[in-house]
């Protein structure tokens, strides 16, 4: 079938305009890319979740675990770092807005946020404990139909209401003001990391009050939330944190704030691997 003029001009824009969207994409896709020529990675992180991110009374700087990791992935990627403060429900509305390329915020990786995150590697693995005064009981089927605190957006939240639905489940905007209301009577429990209960625990005059339980409510990987489809940044974060894990520097952020010499020391049980 002979092509006239007409249908080669219209197969060429039609060719113009393909190529066109090809590059586009391509060139949204490289986030990585555009976090080198910026010379900056904005991390999502947070700033009343000690451990893992506080203010110092000092310095005034967000300090913890999970910002020396960042620091080290933004020493890998030759970039600035800058931090951008969050709590548990805005991680990953910050990371979609673009106001964050990474998070870096004790984010557990769970099959329903990996819908709308692709994550790397755990970095970190604790469990959801509770914290209840002193005199109260030690078993968790104790609390099925009491009034329970959390931290609003947490996977806690959710595991709360599929493992205690009688349960009254109290959400907060973050771990502090969680233990307000377990100090207030306003619930009898409040859930968390152990990490981040001990954490809780070791700034609270009246600690010697309250207790946590042994037994786990569940387990948690951490990891770092990466936008979805941004391969190349992905593979960069996750060949960072392996390699934190075979130099050691790893093992040496973690005794930092878990280690022998801090107030709730916490053996590390747990490598960072590939899967």
């Amino acid at each position: 079938m002979a092509i006239n003029a007409r249908s080669l001009s219209s197969l060429s824009a039609l060719t113009l305009l393909v190529l066109s969207g090809v590059t586009t994409f391509a060139a949204h896709a490289d986030q990585l890319a555009d976090i080198k020529k910026a010379g900056v990675i904005n991390v999502a992180t947070f700033d009343s979740n000690p451990p893992f991110g506080s203010v110092d009374a000092k310095t005034h700087d967000i300090v913890g675990y999970d910002v020396d990791f960042a620091k080290a992935l933004a020493k890998s990627l030759g970039v600035k770092l800058k931090l951008v403060p969050t709590n548990p429900a805005n991680r990953i509305p910050l990371l979609q807005s673009g106001k964050a390329d990474i998070i870096v915020a004790d984010i557990t990786i769970t099959p329903e946020r990996a819908k709308v995150v692709d994550f790397s590697v755990p970095y970190f693995v604790t469990g959801q404990q509770f914290l209840v005064p002193a005199a109260s009981p030690d078993k968790l089927d104790a609390y099925a139909t009491a009034r329970i605190g959390v931290v609003k957006g947490t996977t806690g939240e959710q595991e709360l209401h599929t493992r205690f639905p009688q349960s009254r489940v109290l959400a907060y905007d973050d771990i502090p003001l969680a233990l307000s209301a377990l100090r207030s009577g306003n619930v009898q429990a409040i859930t968390q990391d152990s990490t981040i209960l001990a954490g809780l625990l070791d700034g609270a005059p009246d600690k010697a009050k309250y207790k946590v339980l042994p037994e786990l409510l569940s387990k948690e990987e951490i990891g770092v939330g990466v936008k979805k489809g941004e391969t190349s940044l992905l593979k960069a974060v996750n060949d960072e944190l392996l390699s934190l894990e075979k130099t050691g520097e790893a093992t040496k952020i973690y005794n930092v704030w878990f280690g022998p010499q801090t107030k709730s020391p916490q053996p590390r049980l747990f490598k960072i691997e590939a899967k």
